[in-house]
């Protein structure tokens, strides 16, 4: 089950921050600051940089340029250590379904900060399992490979993963995608229970009524920051307009960002 952190999530700023591949950047000096304990959806036109974004946070990708500062109760910590102590789940597509693992293994991975690789779960850990399990409506799907599940049921199993993490970060990409509404609604709770818990979330949503019903903060991306705030000064239709122009207008072929360091 899910735990009441004893402190809010972490206060996590954006400082000219600019991330792209082999310097073709992605996201432009992006400046905001994310208050511990937020509930933020991630939105823009496709390839506006939101799952960019969330991959340098998780500290896979290395800024170009600028800074990401995530400031726990354990201080400052840049993305990828210990102290950021936070969770990402990667788009659906980037799960291998035909690796032989059941599903309590696969779960039983959210444990592994905890336990590593040579100690065994135990007791106390299988029961863990199984609550998280029974949690996401998973329970007596224990010994099924998860390549047999269906679209919302691998997305229940994985966020049955992330309960295991106990973060007080939690990093989403497109966890709503392609899976049926029943499936949307129970995982959307479990993301608002999260958020009372005081956890610090960013989700990318595509589904603007999604956004509307259950993100109070919404950040908007073309590439760069078009706006972030509450929900509903960011999604109205001029801002959106002007999202998709700028994407719209993006050049592929534009000159790389210059190496780190270097004028």
């Amino acid at each position: 089950m899910p735990l009441t952190l004893a402190a809010p999530g972490p206060t996590i700023r954006f400082e000219n921050l600019t991330l792209g591949y082999e310097y073709h950047p992605a996201v432009h000096h992006l400046d905001a600051e994310i208050s511990a304990g937020s509930l933020v959806a991630v939105v823009g036109p496709n390839g506006a940089g939101k799952s960019t974004l969330l991959k340098g946070l998780a500290g896979e990708l290395r800024p170009l340029e600028g800074h990401i500062r995530i400031e726990s109760p354990l201080g400052v910590c840049p993305p990828g250590h210990d102290c950021a102590a936070l969770a990402y789940m990667p788009q659906r597509n980037e799960l291998d379904i035909a690796f032989p693992i059941t599903v309590f293994d696969m779960v039983a991975m959210g444990l592994w900060h905890e336990i590593g690789a040579f100690r065994g779960l135990g007791y106390a850990g299988q029961g863990r399992v199984c609550d998280a399990l029974n949690t996401v409506g998973l329970a007596g799907f224990e010994s099924r490979p998860i390549g047999t599940l269906s679209g919302g049921q691998l997305q229940r199993a994985r966020f049955a993963r992330l309960i295991l993490q106990d973060a007080p970060t939690i990093l989403l990409d497109e966890p709503f995608a392609a899976i049926d509404e029943r499936t949307v609604d129970d995982l959307a709770h479990l993301i608002l229970r999260w958020h009372t818990e005081g956890r610090t979330v960013l989700t990318v949503v595509h589904d603007f009524g999604q956004v509307h019903r259950y993100f109070p903060s919404c950040l908007l991306l073309a590439r760069e920051l078009i706006a972030f705030g509450p929900t509903a000064e960011v999604m109205t239709e001029p801002l959106l307009a002007h999202a998709r122009k700028l994407s719209e207008a993006f050049d592929e072929h534009a000159m790389r960002c210059p190496l780190p360091g270097l004028a």
